[in-house]
């Protein structure tokens, strides 16, 4: 079946949903596949093409330059089933205004607000009861961009794919997470892409990531990479700390992701009247605020963890717990906030969602 959009999307249904084969109770999160996907062709100076079909397999030359040479952007988001039954998308525009921050800084071409957002919402129109109702649960949607030159040379690929596929998801963490200050190893660098949502970027990480879990943390919290002085952010996500009754976290820049769930923690809190403090904080001064006691809560936000609470943090050798209680935690408070308001549950004063 064919259908038109006004952005002329051509759309091609599947002919066989597997929709009845998810246990909605069981979600792994980013293994299960909804049924289509969106593409768009960039070639002579401009995006064609947009169309939508089953969700499949791609045919790549070899020669692929994005699998060489690395130019891969992507963004996340997500969709949550409201109780009268819409489905709403959480800020999508910061992700488009992100998505095209990485795409300079990879020397890729950017998309039209146009081409993000009618793709956005046919895409999850079309896969619309692919949301989970469950709480806890939503859509994950995954727009993407990445080179499509065969050629085996460095430099910018003349050619792109962009592309936008859901999936539902349960918990990214189901327990809260154990990090370990990282002061060896480099995430990102003043210069560098930090800042982007680059694929190489979470290559990168890999190998520190495992030594951190071979050692019984989940996640690393990375330092600057010219001194291991200052703290940074988690591997999947931005950290923050209450420390004397303030949030602190470090200030958002070039080897800072600009978090779109960081920014809703700090705008929520800020609306609460709560004192928030956006500035560079030292590993010493962390430490020592870990060893008085000062540090009463940690937590991490990113879209696919959302709020994932701290319950301990390593440094060198010591390993300082937490005492996360779920019941009193303000990350615990946040997080109803931030579910409610995705969910249509209260009013969304900031004007946050997308309905679709």
């Amino acid at each position: 079946m064919t259908m038109q959009t006004t952005l002329d999307i051509d759309i091609q249904r599947t002919q066989s949903s597997r929709l009845s084969q998810v246990d909605f109770n069981n979600i792994p999160f980013g293994r299960i596949f909804s049924d289509h996907m969106f593409i768009a062709d960039y070639s002579d100076g401009e995006w064609k093409n947009p169309h939508i079909r089953p969700y499949g397999n791609l045919d790549l030359s070899p020669a692929n330059s994005a699998i060489h040479y690395g130019q891969s952007i992507f963004e996340g988001m997500k969709a949550f089933k409201s109780e009268d039954g819409r489905v709403l998308l959480f800020r999508p525009y910061e992700n488009f205004v992100r998505f095209n921050k990485s795409a300079e800084r990879m020397c890729m071409p950017t998309v039209s607000e146009e081409l993000f957002i009618e793709g956005l919402r046919t895409i999850i129109d079309l896969d619309r009861d692919w949301v989970p109702p469950q709480e806890g649960e939503a859509l994950y949607v995954r727009p993407f961009m990445f080179a499509m030159d065969d050629y085996i040379g460095i430099k910018p690929s003349d050619t792109y794919k962009f592309m936008i596929f859901t999936c539902p998801v349960g918990a990214y963490y189901a327990d809260p997470v154990r990090v370990k200050i990282e002061e060896h190893y480099t995430r990102a660098v003043k210069g560098g892409v930090g800042y982007a949502k680059a694929a190489g970027n979470y290559a990168a990480s890999l190998y520190p990531s495992k030594l951190a879990r071979e050692q019984g943390f989940h996640q690393l919290i990375w330092t600057d990479g010219q001194e291991h002085k200052f703290i940074e952010e988690s591997g999947t996500m931005n950290v923050m700390f209450m420390i004397d009754g303030v949030l602190r976290t470090a200030p958002t820049g070039e080897t800072i992701l600009k978090g779109v769930t960081r920014d809703s923690v700090l705008t929520i809190l800020r609306d609460w009247g709560m004192k928030v403090e956006e500035s560079p904080m030292t590993v010493a001064e962390l430490v020592s605020a870990l060893e008085t006691g000062k540090v009463t809560e940690a937590f991490g936000t990113g879209t696919a963890a959302t709020i994932a609470p701290i319950s301990a943090i390593g440094h060198k050798d010591e390993v300082f717990d937490l005492n996360y209680n779920k019941d009193t935690a303000m990350s615990t408070k946040i997080l109803n906030e931030l579910e409610a308001i995705k969910r249509g549950q209260i009013e969304d004063r900031f004007d946050w969602n997308m309905a679709i």
